[in-house]
């Protein structure tokens, strides 16, 4: 009952989706119908909002119970798995997850509905139809394709499980802070339909207000995003037992795509808002951004890749999919050309000035997505036409983001010290002589403690370096003013620390990837109890195995004891596991964290009576997660900046 309940208000919350995109088109016809539709398209969006919570809560409720006479739970789920699995299996399956993204859809359509009030009311409602559009599309996707709610008759009597690597507590936040992310970009993309429909109408007297209007949206989703694809290298880092934190996997780079395009709409937005350029550009990347968001969605759910992140392998449901991308996006383009001429022109400004900087990382940043894209979806082409397999991996991504990263992190950090319309590089001299000296010597000093690299290699350290003391630059001078404060650093303004814990937050995560990438060791030996292992100047004793059950496994457990190092006396315990409901196996990696370096242990095959270990030491890894975080915390400096200029 519960079920037929789920599936009955999803039938509703299509119905007013409908509405809610169709009927302020009616009113908005005329200029004094625009708070009507307004009014309506609100009520609609909280409904709908509501109708999608209350099908995802049914949802919820038949994977708590195990109601295995729904298909999706017998798919995914099993009695004896534990309760937290259980609510992750809600979105760890095709139908789940793309319910969770509709939810969330909804969600950020009733959010935008509690300030569109503040907003020109023609404006409003132009978002909020857009917003109405989408839930329509995936809501009709999810009824007419991937129904969540369809019954097994008769009920079996047990389930299949959810997939092993699945069912790790990281596993269980990934896809929500990931589709919070790819779903926050419709709120950008919304804001740009609305901004084109009323291109040429004043906006409380300015043209540009959309994009002060769009920023903390799209900042929303950048953090989201960040957080999202952080988590999900963390868990295949410590999950997948290969050892590796990125594998430029087709899957990993669709998240990757509209991450490079949403940091460009984001700094782009603000050079819109705040010197009246860039807006044409702005607009663009809002459309651009979200039609990655979708193709992702399509690479995963359409069944063209096979990969641990994907859940469909039904063509028609790809199709559908497809048709949402190159609708969406194709209608928006046709919008834009239309509607262009209508916009205000851009304000000049002198290639040296802020703006000029950040128009060259937009460069930069669309150059990288464009590449990112290319190596994505060209070998999928090739196949689909049947010209042929190839494979596209690390050897040319590394080839082409390498010479981009680069004049890249040389350029961001000099942005926030310029100023707008025409800067001055001269006052900076010595502050970036200063800088230049240091980012060499501290490269130089790397090099000496871990050994020789290449010369690109090295141009990376020295620019990671350089972006780091730019960051810390920056911050220096804004704090400059309130120095007395400094030690109730809290009551300093937000402002002052979001572009600094950005940059630098990207500045440390690039001297993670390169330290751990280029200094990494790996050995694999065959040990019999007792044996000695020898990694990065640390010994290691092989201690055997021992069995241990799990709440819905069996595992094979090693010890792995430090015999000298800082960690001497201390111990590894990496597993095989064992499922049985699934009747699969995984690895279970242990991992001795350091700031400095991660020494990584899995448990193999027997082979000749001894067991097969794998021992990786991966110097400085925890920069990545760390700059990630940091990068977030830059975005959620900024994002409360913009909501107390709101309030």
């Amino acid at each position: 009952m519960i079920a037929e309940l789920g599936h009955f208000v999803l039938v509703l919350a299509l119905v007013v989706a409908l509405a809610q995109a169709l009927v302020p088109l009616v009113f908005l016809r005329h200029e004094a119908g625009s708070e009507t539709a307004l009014s309506f398209a609100t009520r609609a969006a909280y409904l709908q909002a509501l109708l999608i919570a209350v099908s995802f809560a049914a949802l919820t409720y038949a994977f708590v119970r195990s109601d295995f006479s729904l298909m999706v739970v017998f798919a995914n789920s099993h009695a004896a798995k534990p309760m937290i699995y259980k609510i992750a299996g809600v979105w760890g399956n095709h139908e789940g997850s793309m319910l969770l993204w509709t939810l969330i859809l909804a969600a950020y359509g009733a959010a935008f509905a509690r300030t569109a009030k503040n907003l020109p009311a023609r404006f409003s409602s132009y978002v909020m139809l857009s917003q109405g559009l989408l839930g329509s599309a995936f809501l009709s996707f999810l009824l007419f394709t991937s129904n969540p709610f369809a019954r097994l008759l008769p009920a079996p009597f047990a389930g299949q499980g959810l997939t092993p690597i699945l069912q790790d507590p990281a596993l269980a936040a990934h896809p929500p802070l990931l589709y919070a992310g790819y779903v926050g970009f419709s709120m950008s993309f919304a804001f740009a339909i609305a901004a084109l429909a009323t291109a040429g109408e004043p906006q409380d007297g300015r043209d540009n207000n959309w994009a002060r209007w769009m920023r903390p949206w799209i900042l929303t989703a950048w953090i989201f995003l960040t957080l999202g694809i952080a988590l999900g290298s963390y868990w295949a880092y410590y999950e997948l037992g290969w050892g590796g934190f990125w594998f430029w996997d087709p899957v990993e780079n669709a998240s990757l795509m509209p991450w490079l395009a949403g940091t460009a709409l984001l700094h782009s937005a603000l050079v819109a808002e705040t010197r009246d350029t860039l807006k044409r550009w702005t607009l663009l990347l809002a459309i651009v951004t979200f039609a990655l968001s979708l193709s992702g969605t399509f690479l995963v759910r359409s069944g063209v890749l096979t990969s641990v992140h994907a859940f469909a392998n039904d063509p028609e449901r790809g199709i559908y999919i497809l048709a949402i991308l190159v609708g969406f996006t194709a209608g928006a383009l046709a919008l834009y050309a239309y509607r262009l001429p209508k916009l205000a022109p851009d304000g000049a400004f002198q290639p040296i000035s802020r703006e000029g900087l950040l128009l060259a990382n937009n460069i930069f940043l669309a150059t990288a997505t464009v590449t990112v894209f290319v190596g994505t979806i060209y070998p999928l082409v090739l196949d689909g036409l049947g010209m042929g397999k190839i494979s596209v991996g690390a050897p040319y991504f590394n080839a082409v983001f390498a010479p981009l990263s680069v004049p890249f992190a040389i350029l961001l950090p000099l942005g926030p010290l310029l100023t707008w319309r025409q800067g001055h590089l001269a006052p900076l001299r010595a502050y970036l002589a200063m800088g230049a000296v240091a980012a060499l010597l501290l490269t130089a000093i790397l090099v000496l403690l871990r050994g020789a690299a290449s010369i690109m290699v090295l141009a990376l350290f020295a620019a990671s370096f350089w972006l780091v003391l730019g960051a810390s630059l920056d911050l220096c001078r804004k704090l400059s003013p309130h120095r007395a404060k400094l030690w109730r650093f809290w009551t300093l303004p937000s402002s002052a620390f979001s572009a600094p814990l950005a940059h630098g937050g990207l500045g440390v995560l690039m001297l993670g990837i390169l330290a751990a990438t280029q200094w990494r060791e790996e050995i694999v030996v065959a040990a019999s109890s007792g044996q000695e292992i020898d990694i990065a100047s640390i010994t290691l004793r092989y201690d055997g195995l021992r069995e241990i059950d799990g709440p819905n496994y069996r595992a094979e457990q090693a010890r792995l004891t430090y015999m000298t190092g800082q960690h001497a006396g201390r111990y590894l315990f990496p597993e095989r596991r064992f499922y049985e409901a699934e009747r699969s196996q995984t690895t279970e990696a242990a991992i001795t964290t350091d700031l400095t370096g991660h020494l990584y242990a899995v448990v193999g095959e027997t082979a000749n009576d001894k067991r097969v270990l794998r021992i990786w030491y991966h110097p400085y890894v925890a920069f990545i997660w760390l700059g990630a975080v940091l990068m977030a915390a830059g975005g959620g400096f900024g994002l409360r900046t913009r909501l107390r200029r709101r309030a």
